[in-house]
């Protein structure tokens, strides 16, 4: 598939930087504070904006869920953009983070020309012609590859197939998760190969695993850190068990504040411990967007009930503007350290 470098983040307005350096800062380690002057735009702006994510246009009755800004302990985070080129690759929960990031676009640049297309294979594509740039997301629900063989689909834990078009651009942000751990009629996939052998099925979280190998062995071995910036965003958490916020039996339905701290008892997402032990020891190059955490803390922010998906409780997807705006601050913050 041909591209141009992906994602360009065009926004050149003020922003809050640092207030100490980067590396004096864990941007991971604050606390959900209110802040009457957010969200940072009004999502029935953006031209972006998908159904299932557009919680204010299907019938969400509150806003408080709008006004939380994540507050380092030790610094402040950017509230806007500059020109920075990336490209998103991963699942929904990547398309959620990627509508946030043309919603703040726009907003930063409401009157630019744009043109908007989707692919045959689920791939999004925003051209902003006077800046002749191009935004892109591409739709990767394993990273590896799923090949249709004779005995059916098989997802190939050592195989990765794409990297050739994922190297057009400059900064990558990757993520997987979400669907490892599905079955049944929604299971994209037939049978499993790892290595030489094939099964119908095997552990998710070991073959989540290998899988997490095989692309850190790509940008180990495919990626010019000199020419490459790679980031991987944190795994999504759902809430569809109040146990872990000490209410047993909800969800997220109905939920209007953050989780404070102190009532989290969720504990950290297995696949996510996999994926911080394996950037110790390979594709050290990739800077982690660690936002599992403040995440868990969001059961207020998802899309619910308020989509126009017909999900009947969305506690997996995220309200846009709303939580995942956070994760692109974090992310430009990132960026820009």
């Amino acid at each position: 598939m041909a591209m141009t470098a992906a994602i360009t983040v065009l926004a050149a307005l003020s922003c809050s930087f640092w207030a100490v350096s980067a590396q004096q800062c864990d941007i991971y380690n604050g606390s959900w504070v209110r802040d009457d002057s957010y969200p940072l735009y009004d999502s029935a702006s953006c031209p972006f904006i998908r159904r299932e994510f557009d919680c204010q246009r299907y019938g969400r009755p509150d806003h408080d869920y709008l006004k939380f800004r994540w507050q380092p302990a030790d610094c402040d985070l950017p509230k806007r953009w500059a020109g920075k080129k990336v490209m998103l690759v991963g699942d929904s929960l990547t398309l959620n983070q990627y509508i946030s990031l043309l919603c703040m676009v726009h907003a930063a640049v409401p009157n630019a020309v744009y043109n908007y297309t989707r692919g045959s294979d689920g791939t999004y594509t925003a051209t902003f012609q006077e800046y002749n740039a191009t935004v892109v997301y591409f739709l990767s629900h394993y990273l590896v590859d799923i090949v249709r063989e004779e005995m059916g689909r098989v997802l190939k834990l050592n195989s990765m197939s794409s990297g050739a078009v994922w190297l057009t651009a400059d900064f990558l942000v990757f993520n997987t998760g979400h669907w490892w751990y599905t079955k049944g009629a929604s299971q994209s996939w037939d049978y499993i190969q790892d290595g030489q052998q094939i099964v119908k099925d095997m552990d998710r979280t070991e073959a989540f695993s290998h899988a997490m190998q095989t692309w850190a062995n790509w940008v180990d071995s495919a990626v010019d850190p000199a020419t490459k910036r790679l980031f991987f965003t944190g795994l999504s958490p759902s809430h569809y068990n109040g146990s872990e916020w000490g209410e047993p039996g909800r969800t997220c339905a109905g939920q209007t504040e953050p989780t404070s701290p102190s009532s989290f008892t969720g504990g950290s997402i297995p696949q996510q411990v996999i994926v911080n032990e394996l950037l110790k020891v390979k594709a050290k190059q990739v800077k982690l967007l660690d936002i599992s955490y403040l995440s868990q803390l969001r059961k207020d922010a998802h899309s619910s009930k308020y989509n126009g998906a017909n999900f009947s409780n969305d506690c997996s997807h995220w309200c846009v503007a709303g939580l995942p705006d956070t994760w692109n601050q974090l992310f430009y913050a990132a960026l820009i350290a």
